[in-house]
C-alpha cells in the first residue's frame, strides 16, 4: 500500500504534532484515515518525516513522527518559468506539470494577448489556488521543496526583474534549445494562448532573452512548459 504523503505548512521535527486545521480536515474527514495509519510529512525544508496518526478527531489530528529522512534533492538546474496567463484549467495544468518537472519559481505573466484579467481580490484567490495546485503536485511526485508561485506581473516587470545565466523566449523561428550552452540558472518565457506579439518578443530580446524553439510544431501554452522543462532537465538538469 502506498504511504500517504502530506505537506504541512509549519516547521516539523521528531515527536508529536497537532496538524493545522486544513490538513486535519482533509486527513480525517475527506480521506477518513484512522488512528495508527502511517503517514509521511514534509514542510518544504527538504526534510521528510515518517510517523503515524495518534489521534483522529472531527476537528483535530495528532501525529507522532519517529523517523527523519533526507528529502528528494532539487535539480542542479534552477529554473524560473514566466508563464503567460491563461484560462482556468490550462493555467492549473501548466503549474502542476512545471512543479512535477522541478521548476523552482513560476510567475504568471500578463501580456498583450492575455484573455484573462484579474482584479486584486480575484488575483489573491487565484494565487492561493495555484499555490495549492503546486503543493498537491509536490505531494504526488515526491518532491520535498515547493516552487515559489509569484503573483501575476506585467511582462515588462518580469523582464526587468528576472536574473539568470540563460534567458530564453520560446519562438517558432529560432535555434533549437540544444544549441545553447549549459546554464546554472535558466529563465523561460512562454506566451499566453494568443502567443506573444512581435513587439513583446523584441522587448524580451532587448532584456537579454534569446529565442529558442522546441521543434517544428507550434505548441499550446499549457503544453509548451511541459516540453521545454523536460528538454531542459534532460540537457542540463537531473533527467
Amino acid at each position: 500500500m502506498r504511504l500517504s504523503r502530506f505537506f504541512i505548512d509549519a516547521p516539523l521535527s521528531l515527536g508529536e504534532h497537532e496538524l493545522p486545521e486544513a490538513q486535519a480536515h482533509y486527513i480525517g474527514r475527506v480521506l477518513r484515515m484512522s488512528t495508527g495509519d502511517a503517514v509521511q510529512l514534509f514542510d518544504g525544508s527538504g526534510q521528510e518525516y515518517l510517523g503515524q496518526l495518534l489521534e483522529v478527531g472531527k476537528k483535530s489530528v495528532r501525529v507522532g513522527l519517529d523517523q527523519a529522512l533526507a528529502g528528494q534533492p532539487d535539480s542542479p538546474l534552477h529554473i524560473h518559468l514566466g508563464q503567460g496567463l491563461s484560462r482556468g484549467e490550462r493555467m492549473d495544468w501548466a503549474i502542476q506539470k512545471a512543479t512535477e518537472l522541478g521548476v523552482n519559481a513560476i510567475t504568471p505573466i500578463v501580456s498583450e494577448r492575455c484573455e484573462v484579467r484579474l482584479k486584486d481580490e480575484r488575483a489573491d484567490k487565484r494565487l492561493a489556488h495555484w499555490r495549492q495546485v503546486a503543493i498537491s503536485a509536490c505531494e504526488q511526485c515526491g518532491r520535498s521543496s515547493l516552487p515559489t508561485i509569484h503573483a501575476p506581473v506585467t511582462l515588462a516587470e518580469w523582464l526587468k526583474a528576472t536574473d539568470a545565466d540563460l534567458k530564453l523566449v520560446l519562438h517558432p523561428v529560432a535555434e533549437p534549445l540544444v544549441s545553447h550552452a549549459k546554464p546554472a540558472r535558466l529563465a523561460f518565457l512562454i506566451g499566453p494562448e494568443g502567443g506573444l506579439s512581435e513587439l513583446e518578443v523584441e522587448q524580451a530580446n532587448a532584456a537579454g532573452f534569446q529565442a529558442a524553439r522546441l521543434g517544428p510544431r507550434v505548441l499550446r501554452t499549457e503544453t509548451a512548459p511541459v516540453v521545454a522543462l523536460s528538454v531542459a532537465q534532460q540537457l542540463w538538469g537531473d533527467f
